[in-house]
């Protein structure tokens, strides 16, 4: 098993506190724990079932069914920010396509590899486009296929055509070890390519004599409404996102090119590593992430829907707090607050309070903890001042203790 596979069955979570100043309120701060932690799910209600998303803000980068993606996240009760990274360019504007396609025909090749349904749809289509989709058939037909996975192979037999190998964990390196185990020494070997070059797959197969030739049916290009994607990033560095979610390598590459231009690609990573997990459809998307020291999500199915109940799975161990009180039941679940099943509305910085005071338990936390929380840089003016807002937003104020000389607490 590759190490993305190892990720990707290991569903590693963003394991670092949201504060690094103080350990009880780290522990305060942070519900669950890693992977394999013994930590308790909190115990379901009927918004966990009905709208397992309710008061989570979450980013979508994706650009082709990003509607499907934001509609699924949306049904469920979440908020979406939608910034494309990436489209795909026109196929009337991909001349490299048709001239790779043209090479390949020529070359007659002995193998090919088809990584992904939309890739070979996409490639008869372009084919089809310009005049020589029979041609490329009748290339293919006479190839020995192999699959990236199920999908894939849906795509190559729709187009009548015959696969002989298929991937056992849907990865491109597993194909490549078949190959090269029946041997590609003088063959000719093509490559449907997916958006995101995987190289040292097709060094590999280089390295063992093959002759390879390369086409991607999709390239990335700038999409429109170019300040969309900066807010996004400033929405994640600023801790105003739960979960951020991507569906290609390339859209990660062109967030970590804006963060640069921007100057916040230090602070963004940081983010993603302590406030706002990262998603992913498969161990594919997940590279850029891993090469940045970020462990994403990944499904053990590299479907949207088993990254979407994922998604649901983990807010839910970690992202809900519930608290009986003496003002009853409080439940915080991202940025939506009920005390008793009634909503209550509230500012960013009372909240942000609340929610280390509901994650201590009825434990004191000190105020100097506190003001580190709220960057307040020990202003015990702007710390009091930020506790009266907060007992102003509840509809009882003998929910927040204030304990003489030690701190703050809830009443439980």
């Amino acid at each position: 098993m590759s190490a993305l596979n190892a990720v990707a069955a290991a569903h590693p979570e963003p394991g670092a506190p949201l504060s690094p100043l103080n350990p009880a309120l780290a522990s305060a701060l942070t519900v669950g724990g890693p992977a394999g932690s013994s930590a308790p799910e909190p115990a379901e209600d009927a918004t966990d079932r009905d709208l397992p998303l309710d008061g989570f803000r979450i980013g979508v980068t994706s650009h082709r069914r990003s509607q499907d993606l934001i509609e699924a996240l949306e049904r469920r009760g979440a908020e979406v920010l939608h910034a494309p990274a990436l489209k795909i360019a026109p196929v009337r504007e991909d001349q490299s396509l048709i001239d790779d396609t043209r090479a390949i025909i020529a070359a007659r090749p002995d193998l090919c590899i088809a990584t992904t349904a939309y890739g070979m749809r996409r490639w008869c289509e372009a084919a089809d486009t310009f005049g020589i989709g029979d041609q490329l058939l009748e290339t293919l037909s006479a190839t020995r296929m192999f699959v990236r996975g199920p999908k894939a192979r849906g795509a190559v037999r729709a187009a009548g055509l015959a696969d002989v190998g298929i991937s056992s964990d849907e990865t491109t390196s597993t194909l490549v070890d078949m190959l090269l185990a029946e041997g590609v020494r003088g063959k000719t070997v093509a490559v449907q390519l997916h958006g995101y070059t995987d190289v040292r797959q097709l060094e590999r197969l280089r390295m063992s004599g093959a002759t390879v030739l390369t086409v991607t049916p999709y390239r990335w290009v700038k999409p429109d409404g170019a300040d969309r994607l900066p807010k996004l990033i400033e929405a994640a560095c600023s801790g105003n996102l739960d979960v951020l979610t991507f569906t290609s390598a390339p859209a990660v590459d062109a967030m970590w090119s804006t963060a640069h231009e921007m100057g916040v690609y230090k602070q963004l990573v940081e983010s993603l590593k302590t406030t706002v997990a990262t998603a992913v459809v498969g161990p594919i998307t997940a590279q850029p992430l891993l090469d940045a020291g970020l462990h994403p999500l990944i499904p053990e199915r590299f479907r949207m829907g088993a990254l979407i109940r994922l998604v649901c799975e983990h807010l839910a161990l970690n992202h809900v707090r519930r608290l009986d009180t003496v003002s009853g039941r409080v439940e915080l679940r991202g940025r939506s607050l009920r005390i008793n099943g009634e909503p209550v509305e509230m500012a960013p910085a009372p909240l942000l309070l609340l929610r280390a005071l509901i994650g201590a338990g009825g434990a004191v936390l000190s105020r100097e903890a506190l003001s580190d929380l709220l960057e307040l840089r020990g202003s015990v003016h702007a710390l009091d001042m930020t506790v009266s807002r907060l007992r102003s937003a509840l509809p009882d104020t003998r929910l927040v203790e204030t304990v003489v000389k030690r701190g703050y607490r809830i009443r439980v």
